[in-house]
């Protein structure tokens, strides 16, 4: 019998002490034996009827903690993958610090943009799963070549800005996120910068995002009719190739989480109409097993995903998701 685990891990990354450290969930297949170790420790070995299992890395938004992303992260290792999410507290923005997937500032200007990932904490995390893979619950179980990349909000954008820069990332999937930049950085306003990356991606978003909407002075982008981000991002941001835009309607920025409402921007939000969550996760699991494992079932249900209908605006899903491609 396989159930779904999780361990810890830290890791060290660039910054100063004590905000250079990331403390990692890691969610994998967990084979169940019934034994004394397991009663005494809970600790579960990885299930090694399908390793080494691809790895995704999840890159949470600003001040939201990696446990609100826990039912979503379980629900793609359900799907066979070990999915590795963090916690790291570190400077954000004009002196102020609080939970980041580590976004280095420097590298989004206009004369540095391109040439370095704005989310240095990748690689640490990346390197540091080598380690897990050689002893341990985890020993063998990790397809350290078979990688994604995954974010939620900001972690969704910088997931978009650095995914070039390590080549064993195969895949790219963001909820709520889009590439607008703000002009706080020296950037002319609407600006969306080219995606940094060389592999298919999937952007989501839901009809109620009031998060995103209420950041639209950021980006010199306040009107009442200016263009959706995220769809910018999906038509002007990302190369050619097999992209998808899943809109849900309904949905809100803390889709795919269980909102903390002492944290982060949740006030800002708009209604949750619908559960996104499970069309969703659906939907990524299926990219993640086309573009990362290969599979050809999942190609053939990914190409089909939207075929109950079919209009101007997409291919609309029985889940309700309406799905470009590009």
């Amino acid at each position: 019998m396989s159930i779904i685990r999780s361990l810890w891990w830290s890791v060290r990354t660039d910054g100063t002490a004590p905000f250079d450290t990331a403390h990692l969930k890691i969610y994998y297949p967990a084979e169940v034996r019934g034994d004394d170790a397991e009663r005494l420790t809970g600790v579960f070995g990885a299930d090694p009827a399908n390793a080494p299992y691809p790895v995704v890395l999840f890159l949470s938004g600003v001040n939201v903690g990696q446990d609100a992303y826990r039912r979503f992260a379980t629900a793609i290792a359900e799907n066979g993958f070990v999915v590795v999410t963090f916690d790291r507290v570190a400077e954000l923005f004009g002196g102020q610090f609080g939970l980041t997937p580590g976004v280095d500032l420097a590298a989004a200007r206009p004369d540095t943009y391109g040439t370095a990932p704005t989310c240095p904490t990748i690689g640490a995390i990346l390197s540091s799963l080598t380690e897990l893979n050689t002893s341990g619950p985890l020993a063998g179980a990790l397809d350290l070549e078979r990688v994604a990349l995954g974010g939620h909000s900001a972690g969704g954008t910088v997931a978009l800005q650095s995914a070039r820069y390590f080549p064993e990332i195969a895949a790219v999937f963001a909820w709520g996120a889009h590439n607008m930049v703000a002009t706080m950085l020296g950037w002319a306003p609407g600006t969306v910068l080219p995606a940094q990356v060389t592999c298919p991606v999937l952007l989501g978003v839901g009809t109620n995002d009031g998060v995103i909407m209420g950041s639209a002075d950021r980006y010199g982008e306040d009107g009442l009719e200016r263009p959706d981000p995220v769809a910018r991002t999906f038509e002007e941001a990302l190369p050619d190739g097999a992209n998808l835009l899943a809109i849900i309607k309904g949905a809100n920025h803390f889709a795919i989480a269980d909102a903390d409402p002492t944290a982060a921007r949740a006030f800002l939000d708009g209604p949750a109409d619908t559960d996104a969550m499970p069309a969703f996760s659906r939907l990524t699991a299926l990219f993640l097993h086309t573009h990362v494992s290969g599979s050809a079932r999942a190609r053939a249900e990914l190409s089909a995903f939207g075929d109950v209908s079919v209009s101007d605006d997409g291919s609309v899903s029985d889940d309700g998701v309406v799905l470009h491609r590009r």
